[in-house]
């Protein structure tokens, strides 16, 4: 098959971004072929629901567990037919670190199982995995030889990512930064915006009172409708503004994710369990009101809660992990697990930040709000769960929790859950592989 007749299958298939890897000898059904050493393919590839298991391999190693994530994967023959792989998916072993794709010939009838065998063609220098992804989630992949589509790719425009994939820009694709910027510089342009969502049947309403109305305002001027999904917002890019006093000094605080502990005393006893033992009384005097809270970094003790924010199953010194069914905790100093946020939920969590990520000042007036935003657009790209840790073992990204309960002392107390895990504006690069700043009127 043609590259070009690959492209015209892929696009029947709604496919917008395609990636190919040149596969080595070892890449084959036996030793699975290798995705990287991080975990920045999940954030490339839509991968479904992240869990860990015990390895069944027999050799010695700090670690018996994996990271697995299925994938919605078809395989594309020579003769253009195309089939669902069932049981493909990635295998993350954080022992070595390895990210590696398994599962990828069983149970499907149009898998290129020749070009993956090790007693056939499995070894063959000059296969090229081709694979196309569409934004319903799913994957198409295609296996060549060395006779087919090399050539051909030649002729493309070819991009590198933060993994061991690299991604085709098609003569169709669009260049998503230079439409961005074009459309912040006409929202930077058009002064101060009253507050406004945006319906799914593309009917404004007015956004006025509430804190969020800077997110929709910008959503509705860029013409995404308010939907609370956690996927690419504008062309594939997340679109993220936030509120500055001015744009001369942009220091504020992001929040990066807001997931409930799976562990510790919050889970197991539940929410009022946990404030009756690590929360307070209300620093403000109101009463009856039992509040937790305060800002956690890492190996720092919290004086007024005796909690410390602890990576448990990380090795922070040599950046890996050590045991998947760790995570982010909280953790008294008597060493119990206060609240614990499992790895495989963070990584679930994480996947949704997305490889491209662009930041926008914003100034706001009172109430009725407007908003005026700014011109100077911070971009970034690539990212991975392993910049996530290293930044929480840094002291960059932190636990500022917001917890209290009203008419604590009653049978049926008010309960109110927020748990933000938070990042300062100028930390942003810890958490990404390339940053710039670009004046988008220019």
């Amino acid at each position: 098959m043609t590259f070009q007749k690959l492209l015209e299958i892929f696009d029947e298939k709604k496919v917008n971004r395609v990636f190919f890897k040149k596969l080595s000898p070892n890449d084959n059904s036996k030793n699975q072929p290798y995705f990287g050493s991080n975990l920045a393919v999940f954030n490339i590839l839509p991968v479904g629901e992240i869990t860990s298991e015990e390895t069944s391999s027999s050799k010695k190693s700090k670690t018996t567990t994996r990271i697995k994530a299925p994938l919605n994967f078809f395989w594309v023959s020579a003769k253009g037919e195309v089939s669902s792989a069932p049981n493909a998916q990635l295998i993350f072993y954080p022992q070595y670190p390895e990210m590696r794709f398994s599962g990828f010939i069983r149970g499907c009838k149009t898998a290129p199982s020749k070009l993956m065998d090790p007693k056939k063609r499995g070894r063959e220098e000059g296969r090229i995995l081709l694979l196309g992804t569409n934004p319903e989630g799913e994957i198409y992949g295609y296996l060549a030889d060395r006779d087919c589509c090399a050539r051909e790719l030649s002729s493309y425009r070819i991009a590198d990512t933060d993994s061991v994939l690299q991604e085709v820009i098609l003569p169709k694709a669009k260049d998503t930064e230079a439409e961005l910027l074009k459309n912040l510089k006409r929202i930077h342009e058009e002064g101060w915006i009253r507050g406004k969502r945006i319906l799914p049947d593309g009917n404004f309403v007015p956004c006025v009172t509430s804190p969020n109305c800077g997110g929709y305002t910008m959503e509705a001027e860029l013409g995404i409708s308010a939907n609370g999904r956690a996927e690419p917002d504008f062309l594939g890019w997340e679109i993220k503004q936030f509120g500055v006093k001015n744009f001369t000094s942009l220091s504020h605080v992001i929040t990066l994710m807001t997931p409930e502990p799976d562990g510790g005393v919050y889970t197991e006893d539940g929410v009022l369990s946990f404030l009756r033992e690590f929360g307070y009384q209300d620093t403000k005097g109101r009463e009856d009101r039992q509040n937790f809270g305060g800002i956690f970094r890492f190996g720092k003790i919290s004086p007024r809660t005796g909690l410390r924010l602890e990576l448990i199953g990380y090795d922070s010194a040599a950046g890996k992990i050590t045991d998947v069914s760790g995570g982010l905790a909280l953790v008294s100093k008597d060493d119990r697990i206060a609240a614990m946020w499992g790895f495989t939920k963070l990584i679930e969590h994480w996947k949704t930040k997305h490889a491209r990520a662009a930041y926008i000042p914003s100034l706001r007036t009172a109430k009725p709000y407007y908003y005026h935003y700014g011109k100077d657009i911070t971009l970034c790209r690539g990212t991975d769960f392993m910049l996530f840790l290293g930044a929480v073992s840094k002291g960059k990204v932190y636990i500022d929790p917001a917890i209290k309960a009203e008419k604590y002392s009653t049978a049926a107390p008010a309960i109110k859950r927020r748990n933000q895990i938070r990042i300062s504006f100028k930390d942003i690069s810890d958490i990404y592989h390339h940053v710039k700043t670009v004046d988008c009127t220019i």
